[in-house]
């Protein structure tokens, strides 16, 4: 049995990061067709969504459900799932290569949670500049502009928690302001 850990996604109560081995997925971002038991839970409404991450698979709880009433099935229909290789169907821009599309989504969901809500809530922003061969680049904006805790705020809350899920992040760089 292919060893999964479920792991919480900040700011997203219905969905969970299953970490599984990075060699039981090989590509990244939407599917568009899944192993028979994972497409079960999608068609019972169990689970309202499944996204391919390198070393993790990321499910979405479907209207009315919770964690505590489907997670146990949502884990033994991934085992199973992660048992046949041929049943995952990679969706348009999928990336076969686990690059930047993949970082760049990552990236975006940290900005508009849990790390741009810090910046925002001390009257800043942070703006995806781009993301290009693992190197993210973003660009600050009102009190994160010149703030010494500004670099805390980008590498121990930013990059540490892209680290977790993005093992192809080389770097982040901050831009200067126009």
């Amino acid at each position: 049995m292919i060893p999964i850990h479920p792991q919480p996604v900040p700011g997203h109560p219905d969905r969970l990061r299953w970490i599984v081995p990075a060699e039981a997925m090989p590509y990244a971002g939407p599917l568009a067709g899944l192993p028979g038991p994972l497409a079960a839970l999608l068609d019972d409404g169990t689970l309202a969504g499944v996204t391919a991450e390198p070393g993790a698979v990321v499910t979405r709880l479907g209207a009315g459900r919770t964690w505590p009433g489907a997670g146990a099935r949502v884990r033994t229909a991934l085992h199973a799932a992660l048992e046949d290789p041929d049943g995952w169907t990679p969706g348009p821009g999928t990336d076969g290569d686990h690059g930047d599309a993949l970082l760049r989504a990552a990236v975006t969901e940290l900005l508009t949670g849990p790390v741009g809500g810090v910046a925002r809530s001390h009257g800043g922003d942070i703006e995806l500049v781009g993301v290009r061969d693992g190197v993210v680049t973003v660009r600050l904006h009102g009190a994160c502009h010149g703030c010494p805790a500004a670099w805390f705020t980008l590498h121990q809350r930013l990059e540490a928690q892209l680290r977790r899920t993005c093992p192809q992040l080389r770097e982040i760089r901050a831009a200067s302001s126009a």
